[in-house]
């Protein structure tokens, strides 16, 4: 089971209006959400170090710089790592499981990073299964470039490196690190000559040209390595192929010597994801301390066996797009590509107004579009100003996806709820939006006499925050056909993948925008009068019902005393907006009693609404439903059996609702038992990298996401909002 641990660098972690309106709530939205965005985006606040020490490792950032810091000059710095005994961290290709170690750099301006020059490692089998890796100590070099534009600042360089680590024994635990190194420019740094001469020595030489890797019997790859020195023939090396998840790692291969030719022939894997046209391949020689290695890239001969993804494009997007219809390679640099996603990201948005974590705020559209019946101008206007709402926001918030996502981290669809702090903001609104709807107060009485002035007088504003406010609500949701285009967009270049995330945001507007723009579509739309009023009030159930749902989630995040804490908290929201609500001296004094009383109780309970607390395990040995981890999934194929992966957050209403329905059909689950099928929830209420690779590996961006494994062939992806036929269909195929 894999678990988190933060030791030694890691995130620790007035006009009143008549009631008869429609409530105007956008300005508050906005601003909560503006909050609740920069919550997400800033990274959390960690020390400064050269070492950063775990239970299981020790990992320090080196440097070597013989002739000090200077264009020209041979400068390396790297990340050494001492493993505690029996632990060990990956290589570029981490074989059956696991992640390789990655480098985030931060140099000063006219320097640049190259890229891990990579020791060979070592295989290490587990059970089953056999990963590439390594134990005791090893260092991670990256060269660095220094060009003429470089300048000393007080006759230093300083190096800043964000590093991230899998550590495994039995169990894994992903780490990571801050760490600032600052080298003198006119004098050496030298200290770990040793290390570097050591890691220069165990990585691989280049070979010539003129290797090769055929495909024989569709599998079996088969390799011939030219150029080795002659001094090798004869001689048993050890074989790591650079690219994943081609070949059986743990299965048994052969090798031979043809002349000078070394050749082998590997098994290749049967959930083969990579069809490469050419294959880096590094041998090696030797025990540690006296350990050679060369490098060739094989040319690979012959047609690749049909039923692998090509490492481009996940097969996701065409099994969502065409029924979970057999798969066919696409190339996402090809129109088609882009033409699907769009496609998709029109359906998913139109599909996304019926889901049930926007029917609050749609609700309200509605109210806002009868208010203005009769009025074909203001209609237009307002429906124009939503649309443009709707579309800016998925188009900022995909903004915001993409660049953290550039700048390492690991994150997807929906990933603000992530962040107790945003579901705590997002029950914070909602609970003003249910106290307004219910009738205990209107904006105008709580803002400024020019803003709330203001306010009346932009009907447009309101209308264009509405839709900013129905994305924040909606963004946690993943539609069918919008999780496959989510998924491909992420990987396009940015320019396309923000043109997907704005379809999809049209897609969401459209029924809005039609009705607005087609004199017809007024017929339909009821007249102003008193069951608006009602219908409001009745408004602020699901708001409520909403609010229900967030501390629920909370309560997954940070526990039952943070969700008691939140509720708390609300309720003293609740007296302040009623205090403030008042008339005369009444108002004064007991607004000034409420906000006294909440912001005590915020700074007696608020650290307990932000305090995440450990994840408990999804269920204890021996139940039905067991935690995810990618080892288990290899372990159970291994074995023969099917395995049914349920991706999941809390924060998932579609997960939720797939969860009491086509999950916990009897008839379901009868065929889950009877075909032995090991059954595995991937939790993603909190961040975890390991999830999001997984959900990257399928092109998929969010949750929800189910896949059924069987040996030999390619994993299924099934819809986002699963259906009992369409679950014991695929079952039966297994």
């Amino acid at each position: 089971m894999m678990r988190w641990n933060f030791a030694g660098g890691g995130r620790s972690h007035g006009r009143q209006r008549p009631m008869s309106m429609p409530p105007r709530p956008a300005h508050t939205a906005l601003a909560l959400l503006l909050a609740a965005s920069a919550a997400v985006a800033a990274p959390a606040a960690l020390a400064d170090a050269a070492v950063v020490t775990t239970p299981q490792v020790r990992a320090e950032l080196v440097a070597l710089a013989p002739q000090g810091v200077a264009p020209g000059q041979p400068v390396w710095v790297g990340l050494s790592i001492t493993h505690k005994p029996e632990w060990h961290t990956y290589w570029k290709n981490p074989g059956d499981s696991g992640l390789p170690t990655e480098l985030r750099w931060q140099l000063p301006a006219g320097v640049q990073a190259g890229d891990i020059a990579w020791p060979v490692p070592h295989k290490i089998p587990i059970g089953p299964l056999a990963n590439y890796g390594y134990e005791n100590t090893v260092l991670l070099p990256v060269p660095l470039t220094v060009g003429p534009g470089f300048q000393a600042t007080g006759g230093q360089m300083q190096v800043k490196l964000s590093a991230s680590w899998l550590v495994c024994r039995k169990e894994c635990i992903p780490e990571e690190g801050e760490f600032t190194l600052d080298l003198p420019v006119q004098g050496a740094t030298a200290l770990h000559q040793a290390a570097f001469d050591a890691a220069a020595a165990a990585h691989p030489q280049a070979l010539p040209a003129g290797s090769t890797a055929e495909i024989v019997d569709g599998k079996t790859l088969a390799v011939s390595v030219r150029g080795l020195p002659a001094t090798l023939q004869g001689k048993t090396l050890e074989f790591f192929p650079e690219t994943a998840e081609v070949i059986e790692t743990a299965g048994a291969w052969t090798q031979a010597w043809d002349g000078a030719v070394w050749t082998a022939r590997v098994p290749l894997s049967a959930q083969r994801s990579q069809s490469p046209e050419r294959m880096p391949v590094v041998l090696a020689l030797g025990a540690d301390g006296n350990r050679q290695a060369w490098r060739a890239e094989a040319a690979v001969a012959g047609p690749w066996p049909q039923g692998a993804a090509v490492a481009t494009v996940s097969p996701a997007l065409t099994a969502a797009l065409e029924a979970n219809a057999t798969a066919t390679p696409v190339d996402a640099g090809r129109p088609i590509g882009l033409i699907a996603a769009l496609a998709g990201a029109l359906l998913g948005g139109l599909i996304l107004n019926f889901m049930p974590c926007v029917f609050p705020v749609l609700a309200i559209k509605m109210l806002g579009f009868a208010r203005h019946a009769g009025q074909q101008r203001a209609l237009r206007v307002h429906g124009l100003a939503y649309s443009a709402g709707v579309v800016l926001s998925f188009v900022a918030l995909a903004g915001l996806l993409l660049g953290l996502r550039a700048a390492g981290e690991q994150l997807g669809w929906g990933f603000q709820l992530q962040s107790p702090g945003v579901v705590a903001a997002l029950a914070v609104l909602f609970t003003l939006l249910g106290l307004n709807l219910a009738g205990l107060f209107e904006f105008g009485q709580l803002l400024p006499s020019r803003l709330a002035s203001a306010q009346a007088r932009n009907p447009t504003a309101d209308a264009f925050l509405s839709g900013v406010l129905a994305v924040a609500i909606a963004s946690p949701c993943t539609a069918p056909f919008m999780g496959a285009s989510m998924g491909l967009a992420v990987g396009l270049p940015t320019a396309q993948a923000l043109l997907v995330f704005a379809v999809l945001g049209l897609g969401m507007a459209l029924p809005f925008l039609l009705a607005s723009l087609v004199p017809a579509a007024v017929r339909w739309l009821p007249r102003p009068g008193p069951w608006m009023d009602v219908f409001r009030r009745c408004m602020a159930f699901p708001m409520f019902a909403t609010v229900a749902w967030l501390v629920w989630v909370l309560g997954q995040q940070t526990g039952i005393d943070g969700a008691a804490a939140l509720l708390l908290l609300l309720v003293a929201l609740a007296a302040v907006v009623w205090a403030l609500g008042l008339a005369g001296r009444a108002r004064l004094v007991m607004g000034a009693l409420a906000l006294g009383l909440a912001a005590g109780m915020l700074g007696l309970f608020g650290p307990a609404v932000l305090r995440p607390v450990e994840a408990a395990p999804v269920a204890q040995a021996g139940a039905r439903w067991q935690p995810w981890a990618p080892e288990q999934v290899q372990q159970a194929l291994a074995q023969g059996r099917p395995v049914f992966v349920d991706f999941t957050a809390a924060w998932c209403v579609t997960c939720q609702y797939n969860k009491r329905t086509a999950l916990a059909d009897k008839s379901v689950l009868s065929d889950l038992q009877t075909k032995n099928v090991q059954l595995l929830t991937a939790d993603w209420t909190r961040r975890d990298p390991a999830i999001t690779a997984a959900l990257r590996a399928l092109g998929r961006s969010g949750v929800p996401v189910y896949v059924l494994y069987r040996q030999g062939s390619a994993p299924v992806v099934l819809s986002e909002i699963l259906s009992v036929a369409e679950l014991r269909a695929a079952i039966a195929t297994l």
